[in-house]
């Protein structure tokens, strides 16, 4: 309880440094008009129809005018008006006309808050006293578009975007957080270490994967689907389009119509690009009828999805158009859902381990007071809630989050919430329980009395989606990646280009090879000290130097990179078989052997 109180009084802060916001613009910039302001994950926002655009060097003189006129605020005075009164008050400002003619339409009483000479349309939310707001506590951030109510049809508007803390302290803590954020950006790493790309031709929101991307992607799936080999899952194979009707039935088209890429065939048959892999995967289920004894079916498939996102709201591998799903399905009865479940939880648990995430468990409940938005009846939820929350207990006890809201349309979920270096929580794998697809498509099972039985359906994605995961493990250690997954683990520098020590770095390269070790021979004509600089941009693993001296001896004495456990390679020269063991191990029992 005594965190909820902190976060109602932050977001009471917040919200009030909004109205500090819009008081300080209306002043500074006559003209302007203030829409809405609310308070957000760690700050607030305010919108404004500016007389001429602002820019982010703008921010620091909005800033000090707001701390001038803190000085002069106390209270938030709270009025209830009439429609008539509110009228006129807001003549100048067309958008809280807007909003107070919805209120008087809907009956609901029309709130005003004074705070100096500043007078604003709101319904509460603020501290009691302004002058409790330290001045240096807060910090505006940046300008970015908006639209009116979040529709492309109505009137562009300019939102200033501030951050706020309980303390001075803590603000500069929370931007010395953000400036190492900026070093640690996958978009910048991934350029940096040739990772992947965008490219303009081909589209926003369709990443580009290099060859050592590419190996990235692929020892991540590869890690999560031998995991599940060890439960049985069986690997299928789906196409990329799917006909209308089978989103219809899923419920898929009706909650998600605008969010599809939808192909129109020279017959004028109707299909979408597939933005989820479930509808297919229940087809594969449904291809014969099933006893109960082959019961639980398990499918696992790697493939793409696409989804028509908005440009804006695209946002490096965080957000795309196109992305790739480490999916999974589960065809089973009621008395298997336990099982079942636990069964993925083991591959989330040691699949996050490795990475040294922290985990917690959000619990993904359905909102009792919006039953529309969901599928099927209040009593089917009520049931498989408290399915999933015995399987939680039994888990973690009571130390979970409450999701309410957050639920899938067709059932609750199981959501793993992953605290990276930084300190930021990011929610990434998944596991849902589905009752209505099973609906939707008819499957079921035939029982021990030789009659249909209606089954139920559970989803589970470890990474979710690899590059969505990717941008949060990138971000996490830095591109600093473990030996097992780095995408070149050793790097080989000749001292010179003599054919002796050429033929010498060559031989090592393909004994590497041999073990199954990613290896790149540097044989350029630069200097050695550069070669050592390049490695260390790339964030290799071990580099090694061929020179005379190695070329008489026989042996390797590595360089190992700065973050990671200084292990025997680094203390005493290695023949060149001792070494490529090593790291051959080192990377086959994926260690993590590296500092965050």
């Amino acid at each position: 309880m005594a965190g909820k109180n902190e976060n109602d009084y932050m977001a009471s802060i917040r919200h009030s440094l909004a109205h500090l916001l819009a008081a300080a613009v209306l002043e500074l910039y006559p003209g302007a008009k203030n829409t809405i302001g609310p308070a957000i994950e760690g700050g607030f926002y305010t919108d404004f129809e500016m007389p001429d655009p602002l820019s982010e060097e703008d921010l620091p003189r909005i800033e000090q005018k707001m701390r001038e006129i803190l000085k002069s605020w106390s209270t938030f005075d709270c009025r209830e008006v009439t429609a008539e009164e509110g009228r006129k008050l807001f003549a100048w400002n067309p958008y809280k006309l807007e909003l107070l003619e919805e209120l008087a339409t809907k009956n609901i009483p029309i709130t005003v808050y004074t705070s100096g000479v500043f007078v604003d349309l709101c319904r509460g939310g603020h501290v009691d006293d302004a002058r409790s707001i330290a001045p240096r506590s807060f910090k505006l951030t940046r300008v970015s578009g908006a639209y009116w109510r979040g529709d492309e049809e109505k009137q562009q508007l300019q939102r200033i975007y501030g951050i706020a803390f309980e303390s001075p302290e803590a603000l500069k803590g929370h931007l010395a957080m953000m400036e190492e954020a900026k070093k640690r950006d996958h978009r910048k790493l991934g350029q940096e270490l040739d990772l992947f790309v965008f490219s303009d031709l081909i589209g926003a929101g369709l990443p580009l994967f290099t060859p050592r991307g590419t190996v990235l992607r692929r020892q991540l799936d590869a890690f999560v689907q031998e995991m599940r080999d060890e439960y049985e899952y069986q690997e299928v194979t789906i196409p990329h389009i799917t006909k209308k009707d089978a989103y219809i039935a899923s419920g898929h088209w009706k909650k998600f119509e605008e969010e599809l890429f939808r192909i129109t065939t020279r017959e004028g048959h109707e299909f979408a690009m597939k933005p989820m892999n479930c509808p297919h995967h229940t087809q594969l289920y449904a291809a014969r009828s099933r006893s109960y004894k082959e019961l639980p079916v398990r499918y696992r498939e790697t493939t793409a999805c696409y989804r028509d996102e908005q440009t804006g709201e695209l946002s490096g591998l965080s957000r795309l158009r196109a992305f790739t799903q480490d999916d999974a399905h589960v065809f089973c009865r009621t008395e298997h859902v336990e099982a079942e479940v636990l069964k993925i939880w083991d591959i989330v648990d040691r699949f996050y381990g490795i990475f040294g995430f922290e985990l917690r468990i959000r619990f993904s409940t359905h909102d009792p007071e919006h039953l529309d938005a969901y599928s099927g009846s209040k009593e089917r939820w009520a049931n498989t809630e408290e399915q999933l929350l015995r399987l939680i207990r039994q888990k973690v006890g009571d130390d979970y989050i409450a999701g309410v809201g957050e639920a899938a349309f067709y059932g609750p979920k199981i959501d793993f919430m992953a605290k990276d270096a930084l300190g930021r929580e990011h929610q990434v794998a998944t596991i849902q329980l589905d009752f209505n697809q099973p609906e939707g498509f008819d499957l079921t099972c035939i029982n021990e009395g030789g009659e249909r039985e209606r089954i139920l359906m559970i989803h589970a994605a470890i990474m979710g989606s690899i590059e969505r995961f990717l941008s949060v493990y990138i971000e996490h250690v830095a591109g600093r990646f473990p030996v097992w997954l780095a995408p070149e683990q050793i790097r080989i520098l000749t001292l010179n280009q003599d054919e002796p020590i050429l033929h010498f770095a060559r031989e090592i390269s393909r004994k590497a090879k041999e073990l199954g070790l990613r290896v790149m021979v540097d044989a350029d004509n630069e200097s050695v000290g550069k070669k050592i600089r390049n490695a260390e941009l790339m964030k290799i693993p071990y580099t090694v130097v061929i020179g005379g001296k190695e070329l008489e001896t026989g042996e390797l004495l590595a360089r190992i990179r700065q973050d990671m456990e200084v292990n025997d390679i680094a203390h005493q020269p290695q023949t060149v078989d001792e070494f490529l063991k090593t790291v051959a191990h080192e990377a086959k029992s994926r260690v993590s052997k590296t500092s965050l």
